[in-house]
């Protein structure tokens, strides 16, 4: 429903949800995360997840297990 919400506008979502991302291309998502300098936005790459990719890991395994960031760190 999103993808077909966002024919000619942007839409943003967020989401912790394993089964949303999932249903997502890795070039839709952009990970955020906190540093000292602030909010730190990164846009996924599906070649730079290829590897994970192509052995059908889909892109919320692949957040649950903390390989595209934007998880919370421990203090």
């Amino acid at each position: 429903m999103a993808n077909k919400a966002a024919t000619g506008k942007q839409i943003i979502l967020s989401t912790q949800s394993v089964e949303l991302l999932s249903q997502f291309e890795a070039e839709d998502v952009v990970v955020v995360d906190r540093s000292d300098a602030g909010s730190e936005f990164k846009r996924l790459n599906s070649d730079d997840l290829a590897d994970w990719l192509e052995n059908d890991y889909t892109l919320g395994e692949l957040w649950n297990k903390n390989i595209l960031g934007g998880r919370l760190s421990k203090w």
